[in-house]
């Protein structure tokens, strides 16, 4: 894949991005430079652009996460920065993305595989086959009905066990299941 140089003119056509919470102090004295139809405002400099929306995952073609500051409720007005190199070219049939879980907050998270934190080993997914991953490694971190009638001694090492199968091969929530019944 070509690695795309990102600006004011192309960011809000199939991006992907994860944008940072920044505080509305850092943008008081901007201006904003263009607003959207579902009323997002953005602010364009040389190093990047703030987005001032309420709402953020999905944002038409794009995916867009916000690392938020505090506790991200859905509906309030946020200030998000990204610079120009924190965007990468997304669609939704390529295999452009990897999982990551952090097993001490329970946050499961997915990136893209242009992203610099990618240093191992990952398997890649198209952005349906990472939705439907991550739906399937919460069900097993927060719930326990996935695990009846298999053959496990510890709860929680049986959890940790079947999420890394699911992050690290292709293979399906049922067919890692059959292993352990």
């Amino acid at each position: 894949m070509e690695y795309k140089t990102y600006n004011k003119l192309n960011f809000h056509s199939y991006t992907f991005c994860i944008w940072k919470e920044v505080l509305f102090s850092e943008i008081s004295n901007l201006k904003v430079s263009y607003k959207s139809q579902s009323g997002s405002q953005y602010i364009f400099s040389t190093e990047g652009l703030y987005r001032i929306s309420n709402h953020w995952g999905r944002v038409a073609n794009c995916h867009w996460r916000l690392t938020p500051l505090s506790q991200f409720k859905n509906q309030n007005t946020i200030v998000g920065f990204a610079r120009w190199a924190d965007f990468y070219s997304n669609d939704d049939r390529s295999k452009l993305f990897f999982i990551k879980v952090d097993f001490e907050t329970g946050e499961v998270n997915f990136y893209h595989k242009l992203n610099q934190e990618n240093q191992e080993k990952v398997i890649l997914r198209n952005a349906k086959e990472t939705a439907e991953t991550i739906k399937t490694i919460k069900k097993v971190l927060t719930q326990t009905d996935w695990a009846k009638y298999l053959k496990y001694e510890d709860l929680e090492v049986f959890r940790k066990k079947i999420v890394n199968e699911l992050v690290y091969s292709e293979n399906r929530f049922i067919e890692i299941k059959r292993q352990y019944l």
